[in-house]
C-alpha cells in the first residue's frame, strides 16, 4: 500500500468527523467567548465600584477615601477641585465683605480658600496659572460710576478686555480655568446696571475658561432685588455655589437637575458640547423657582453689542450656532420681561406686597450714624449745631442767615432715598437710591409723631449736661423749625404736601432741600418756608462726575427744576457746594443757571471733608479755604447785577449772596419774621391756595452781626466760640 494513501485516508476522515461533529465544536467556541466576555465585564464594573466608593482607587488607606461635607480632602491623589481662589473688586466694602463671608462658607467644606484683591494681582500670571491648579475661581465684582469697574480693578478688567479682543491670545487662552462670577450693582442705573459683572463673565467665556455656574447679580435697589435686598441675593447664590461645590468635589461634570433616583444623578436633556463646557444656564436645568429667583443666564451670544460689536470676526461655521444662541437668549429675556411685568402689575395692586425702603444691614448702618429710623423710610437725627447752641456755643449758618434758632432745630427726612450718589454725601451712600417711590409708604401723621418724640427724646439726653444752659435746654424741647435736609430726597415721599401741613399746623417751619430732578414735584408743592435746590455743578459734564445721579435725562430734569423754582412765589434758594478742582471755575456757567432759576438767595459753601471713604475719591485736597470761597463769592456777584454779598458764617465757610429786593433803604432783610410766615400759612390753607403770598411778606431785618464784613464774621456775640483740640471732629449738620 502507498503511505501516502493512508495519510489521505486518515486525514479525510478527521474532516469528516469534524464536520460531521461541527455544532458540538462551535457552541464550545461560543461558550468559551461568552464566558471571556462575562468576566472581562465583572472585572471592570467592580473596579468602577471600588473607585466611586473610595475617591481614589489606589489608595491603601480607606480614611483616605473618605468624603468630607461632600468634598473629597485635599491630600487624596485624584482630586477634582484642588482649592477656591475669590477674587473682588470692590469700590465701597460691600464685594470685600461678601468676599470674606464666602471664604468663610468654604472653608468649613474643608477646601483650601484664598481671596485676592484684584487690585494686587497681575491677570497675566494669576488667571494663567488657574488653568492647571484645578481650583475654582469666584468673580465678585461692582458696577460702579457709568459703569466703569472700582479703581483697584480697573487694570484687571482692562487686562480681560484687551485679552479677549486680541485674536494673539485665541480662545483658547484660558482654557482649564473653571470659574463663576456674582456682581454687584443698582438697577436704578437702568444703562449700567451690573455692567462690569456682565463684562467680566463674558471676557472669561471668550478666552476658553469654562462656568461652572451661571452668572448672578445682586441688586442694591431695595424694590427690584430679587431677595429684597444684595445681601439676601448674596446668601441666594452662596447657597447655589456651596451645592454646586460640593457636586464638583464628587466629581460630577453637570449641575444636578433634581431628578435623581437611588442616588444617581442625572443631568437632564441633551446638551450641546459647548453648552455642556461652557454655559450653565436656565436651559441646562430645571427652571425650579429658587433658580429663578436669582440665576441669570449669559448674554454673550444675546447681546449685540457685547458679543464682539462691528470689530469682531465670526468664523461661518460659527454662524449658526450663534444666531442659535441668539434666539434662545431672546426668548429667555421676552419670558424674564413678561415676568418682571407681571410682577410690577401685581405689586401695583397691594401695597402691603411692596417692600421696606430700610433693610435690616441699611437698619444696622444707620443706626450706628446716630440715626433714629421711623417706620419704614424716614428718619431724624441730632445735629451738631444743636447741641452746639444748648451749650451757648453758637449757630448752624442758618442762625447767621436767617435767623432759625438752631437748639430748636429737628433735621429730618420722610425719605432716605435719593436720586444722586454725590460724591461729597456725608452719609457716605448708606442710604438707599431709587428714581420712584416703589416701597410701602408710612402715614405722615405717624412720620411727624415720631419724629417728635425722637427729637425730644434725644434733647432730654441732655439734661444736666455741663455746659448745657437751662433756658435752652427747655426751649429745645418744643421744635420751632424743621431742616427737611438729612439725607434723601425729601420731596420724592408721595404725601409730602401732607407732611409739610401738618409741621406748618404744628407751628414748625419749613427748610426744604431737594437735588433738583423732581421738576414735577417742584412745581406741585406748596407753601414751604424756604425751598433750596442743590447746585453742585454748573455744567452736564461736572454734574454728571459730582452728583453721579440716576436719572439719564439728567440735565434736563437739572434745568427744569430751576426753572420750576422760578415760579415760586415764597423764598428759594440755590446751595451752591464748592469742590476745589472740580466745579470751582465755571463762573459764568453758574451765572447763567441763576439768571434761569432766579433764586431770592445763593448760598456758597465749602465742601466739608467726611473722612476717607472707598465711596468717593475726595480728600482735604479738594476742601477750599474761606478766603478762597470769599474769591469765588466775590467774582461770582460780579457777574450777576442783581445780588450782592449779604452774610458770612465763617465758622460754616459759608457765604450769602442775596437779590437786591432783600435789602430796603439799605438795610439788609433776610431774617425770617416766622410768626408772620405761620399766619400767611394759615390764610393760604383756608383759602383753599387763591391767597397767596410772595418772600417779601415774612421778611426780617438781618442783625448787624451777621452781615458780611462785620467783625464777628457771623458769630452771634451772645454765645461763646468753642475751638477744639484733638479731638475728632463731628461733621454731622445741615
Amino acid at each position: 500500500l502507498d503511505p501516502s494513501m493512508d495519510t489521505w485516508n486518515y486525514f479525510h476522515t478527521c474532516l469528516a468527523s469534524i464536520w460531521l461533529h461541527r455544532f458540538y465544536i462551535y457552541s464550545a467556541v461560543a461558550f468559551g467567548i461568552s464566558l471571556w466576555i462575562v468576566l472581562q465585564f465583572s472585572t471592570t464594573k467592580a473596579k468602577g465600584k471600588g473607585g466611586k466608593s473610595n475617591g481614589n482607587p489606589a489608595s491603601s488607606k480607606g480614611t483616605e477615601g473618605k468624603v468630607v461635607n461632600g468634598c473629597a480632602p485635599p491630600e487624596a491623589k485624584q482630586v477634582c477641585v484642588a482649592g477656591v481662589k475669590i477674587f473682588y473688586g470692590s469700590q465701597t466694602g460691600t464685594a470685600k465683605r461678601f468676599a470674606k463671608a464666602l471664604a468663610e462658607a468654604v472653608t468649613s467644606l474643608h477646601l483650601p480658600v484664598e481671596v485676592i484683591n484684584m487690585g494686587d494681582c497681575d491677570p497675566d500670571d494669576c488667571l494663567v496659572e488657574e488653568t492647571r491648579s484645578r481650583n475654582i475661581c469666584v468673580f465678585l465684582v461692582a458696577t460702579y460710576t457709568d459703569g466703569q469697574p472700582p479703581e483697584g480693578a480697573a487694570w484687571f478688567c482692562k487686562w480681560l478686555e484687551e485679552a479677549a479682543n486680541d485674536f494673539r491670545f485665541g480662545k483658547t487662552y484660558l482654557k482649564g480655568l473653571r470659574y463663576l462670577v456674582f456682581g454687584l450693582g443698582n438697577s436704578e442705573y437702568v444703562d449700567h446696571y451690573n455692567t462690569v459683572g456682565r463684562r467680566v463673565d463674558r471676557w472669561l467665556w471668550t478666552l476658553g475658561a469654562s462656568r461652572v455656574l451661571s452668572r448672578a447679580e445682586g441688586d442694591c435697589n431695595v424694590a427690584r432685588s430679587r431677595h429684597g435686598s444684595v445681601e439676601a441675593d448674596f446668601e441666594a447664590w452662596k447657597t447655589k455655589f456651596l451645592s454646586r461645590l460640593q457636586a464638583l468635589c464628587r466629581g460630577e461634570k453637570k449641575p444636578c437637575g433634581g431628578k435623581c433616583k437611588k442616588g444617581k444623578c442625572k443631568s437632564p436633556g441633551k446638551q450641546s458640547k459647548e453648552s455642556s463646557d461652557h454655559e450653565h444656564g436656565p436651559s441646562d436645568h430645571d427652571d425650579t423657582e429658587a433658580e429663578e429667583l436669582f440665576e441669570t443666564s449669559s448674554e454673550e451670544e444675546a447681546d449685540a453689542e457685547e458679543a464682539g460689536g462691528t470689530n469682531s470676526l465670526i468664523d461661518v461655521e460659527d454662524l449658526g450656532n450663534i444666531m442659535g444662541h441668539m434666539k434662545k437668549a431672546k426668548g429667555r429675556r421676552e419670558l424674564e420681561e413678561g415676568d418682571v411685568g407681571m410682577r410690577e402689575n401685581s405689586g401695583r395692586k397691594e401695597e402691603g406686597e411692596k417692600r421696606e425702603m430700610i433693610t435690616p444691614a441699611l437698619r444696622e448702618a444707620l443706626t450706628k450714624q446716630g440715626y433714629r429710623l421711623i417706620g419704614s423710610h424716614s428718619g431724624v437725627k441730632l445735629c451738631r449745631w444743636t447741641k452746639s447752641m444748648l451749650r451757648g456755643r453758637g449757630g448752624c449758618y442758618k442762625h447767621t442767615f436767617y435767623g432759625i434758632e438752631s437748639h430748636r432745630c429737628m433735621e429730618a427726612t420722610p425719605s432716605l432715598a435719593c436720586a444722586n450718589k454725590c460724591v461729597f454725601c456725608w452719609r457716605h451712600h448708606t442710604n438707599p437710591v431709587g428714581t420712584e417711590w416703589r416701597w410701602k409708604m408710612d402715614q405722615p401723621e405717624k412720620i411727624l409723631q415720631e419724629a417728635l418724640e425722637n427729637h425730644q427724646n434725644m434733647i432730654k439726653q441732655f439734661r444736666g449736661v455741663s455746659g448745657v444752659k437751662a433756658a435752652r435746654f427747655e426751649e429745645a424741647l418744643t421744635a420751632k423749625h424743621c431742616a427737611l435736609s438729612l439725607v434723601g430726597e425729601p420731596i420724592m415721599y408721595p404725601q409730602i404736601n401732607s407732611f409739610v401741613r401738618l409741621l406748618h399746623q404744628h407751628n414748625i417751619s419749613t427748610f426744604l432741600v431737594t437735588n433738583a430732578q423732581f421738576p414735577d414735584e417742584i412745581r406741585s408743592l406748596e407753601p414751604v418756608t424756604q425751598l433750596y435746590v442743590s447746585v453742585d455743578a454748573s455744567t452736564r459734564e461736572s454734574l454728571r462726575r459730582i452728583d453721579r445721579p440716576l436719572f439719564k435725562d439728567f440735565w434736563q430734569r437739572f434745568l427744569d427744576s430751576l426753572k420750576a423754582l422760578a415760579e415760586k412765589r415764597q423764598r428759594t434758594v440755590y446751595r451752591l457746594t464748592l469742590v476745589k478742582a472740580w466745579n470751582v471755575d465755571e463762573l459764568q456757567a453758574y451765572a447763567d443757571l441763576i439768571s434761569l432759576g432766579k433764586p431770592d438767595f445763593i448760598e456758597v459753601k465749602g465742601v466739608t471733608y467726611c473722612g476717607e471713604s472707598s465711596a468717593s475719591s475726595l480728600t482735604m485736597a479738594n476742601v477750599p479755604w474761606h478766603q478762597e470761597v470769599l474769591g469765588f463769592v466775590q467774582e461770582l456777584t460780579d457777574l450777576l447785577p442783581d445780588y450782592e454779598i449779604a452774610c458770612e458764617h465763617e465758622h460754616s465757610n459759608c457765604l450769602l449772596i442775596a437779590h437786591t429786593k432783600f435789602r430796603v433803604d439799605g438795610q439788609w432783610f433776610t431774617w425770617i419774621d416766622y410768626g408772620r410766615f405761620q399766619e400767611l400759612v394759615r390764610e393760604h390753607e383756608r383759602s383753599g391756595g387763591s391767597r397767596t403770598f410772595s418772600a417779601a411778606d415774612y421778611m426780617a431785618r438781618t442783625p448787624p452781626w451777621a452781615l458780611f464784613g462785620a467783625r464777628e464774621q457771623g458769630f452771634d456775640p451772645l454765645d461763646v466760640r468753642h475751638q477744639r483740640k484733638n479731638k475728632a471732629r463731628d461733621i454731622s449738620g445741615c
